[in-house]
């Protein structure tokens, strides 16, 4: 699969809103998520603010070579035109001070404590959504969206939230060289922090029981 990557912000988001929605569904509302069929459009949504947080850094794949900004209309309207197809993408910001308590954030303070949560991830950069098309799965697409979005992090200092439902997901960080820093119960409940690979308080993690 030839894919092509590029950055985007709050103002390509009206051309290529309805194609990331598309993506998050085949990505989320599908197993191990199961995530409801309104979650996507929830998500659009949200988007219209995130990429007003500071620090946003966004990325969107594409197979074929996507048109630049003003160029190729249809692809920047639907994200596909003759064989250009948006087929995956990533989002990322600067976690802000206090640490966040909405979504699963709460959850991330209280496996680490509120001092770590504090000192290993404010200020760092925290992503928040990396998707692909099913298609997409096993090219090392994922892997090189990951690697887009936190690649220039502020000295190292990337993490995220995954779930523990998804043995797939968990593996694909370890995979990529991020430290899982909170072990919830392997039951299946539970979201599990991770620090990317550069991050400097990967060697203090704890380590599972």
């Amino acid at each position: 699969m030839n894919v092509s990557l590029r950055g985007f912000g709050r103002e390509d988001l009206p051309a290529y809103a309805e194609a990331l929605r598309s993506v998050y569904a085949e990505a989320f509302c599908a197993p191990p998520w199961n995530e409801a069929a309104e979650k996507a459009g929830e998500f659009a949504r949200r988007l219209r603010d995130d990429v007003r947080r500071p620090g946003f850094t966004g990325v969107l794949a594409f197979t074929g070579e996507a048109g630049e900004a003003g160029e190729a209309g249809e692809t920047r309207e639907t994200g596909q035109t003759g064989e250009t197809e948006l087929v995956g993408f990533a989002t990322a910001w600067t976690t802000g001070a206090p640490f966040p308590t909405d979504r699963c954030h709460p959850q991330a303070a209280a496996g680490l404590g509120p001092g770590r949560a504090h000192e290993w991830l404010v200020g760092s950069r925290e992503v928040d959504e990396l998707a692909v098309r099913p298609a997409a799965h096993g090219t090392g697409l994922a892997g090189d969206l990951l690697k887009a979005v936190t690649e220039d992090a502020p000295d190292g200092r990337a993490w995220l939230l995954t779930s523990v439902r998804s043995a797939r997901a968990m593996a694909f960080y370890r995979r990529q060289g991020w430290a899982q820093a909170t072990h919830p119960s392997p039951g299946g409940a539970g979201i599990a922090v991770f620090l990317g690979p550069a991050h400097p308080a990967r060697a203090l993690v704890p380590l599972p029981l």
